[in-house]
């Protein structure tokens, strides 16, 4: 079996193919890339872990919302997070057709919006810009379902925007950090263990 973990770039798609945008596949010569599927998905601008295999299995093991296997994110958003917003974000967020599961939320450090211009999306930059003096933030959420657009809604809930979200981990498996966007490597046999185990 083969297992890989992609450092996955903004601006693809976690698709095998695709006629209009690049995908994740891309990174990955063809006739490895013909071998292996993406396990669950990223937006098209979010970045980070990403695991790809021709484990069949592995999707239901690790993936499924019913499994409850954390997946920590860390994101820049706009905003003034505060303390009863923590709370609102830990203890469960109503959305449509759900309420979310209790989560953990760590702050980083607080910003000035303009700080944090070179992580804007280009498209939304100008409009961001437009109030480089607001505040804004870096910060940390780890849930435990995967929801499609869940920690962008969840934020939203709260008052604040992510323009920047990168996946961190899937359950006890880190994002390797030398790895740069669209860079892969295969899995050792003890992070493959790690993620059967969960």
């Amino acid at each position: 079996m083969l297992y890989y973990m992609l450092n996955k770039p903004q601006g693809c798609v976690t698709a095998c193919t695709d006629a209009v945008h690049h995908t994740v596949m891309e990174c990955f010569p063809k006739e490895l890339a013909e071998k292996l599927h993406p396990v669950g998905r990223l937006d098209k601008d979010t970045c980070g872990l990403l695991l790809l295999t021709n484990d069949g299995s592995l999707d239901l093991r690790i993936m499924q919302p019913k499994k409850h296997i954390s997946k920590t994110y860390f994101f820049y958003a706009i905003g003034k997070i505060t303390d009863e917003k923590i709370r609102q974000l830990e203890g469960g967020i109503p959305l449509a057709g759900f309420t979310t599961k209790e989560a953990v939320f760590r702050i980083e450090r607080e910003y000035r919006i303009g700080e944090l211009e070179k992580f804007m999306p280009e498209d939304r930059r100008e409009r961001y810009m437009k109030n480089p003096e607001g505040p804004a933030f870096s910060a940390s959420l780890t849930i435990y379902e995967g929801k499609k657009h869940e920690v962008k809604r969840m934020l939203e809930a709260v008052g604040c925007r992510i323009f920047y979200l990168r996946r961190e981990s899937i359950g006890g498996l880190r994002l390797d950090a030398s790895l740069k966007q669209g860079e892969y490597r295969i899995l050792t046999h003890d992070e493959v263990r790690l993620l059967k185990d969960e």
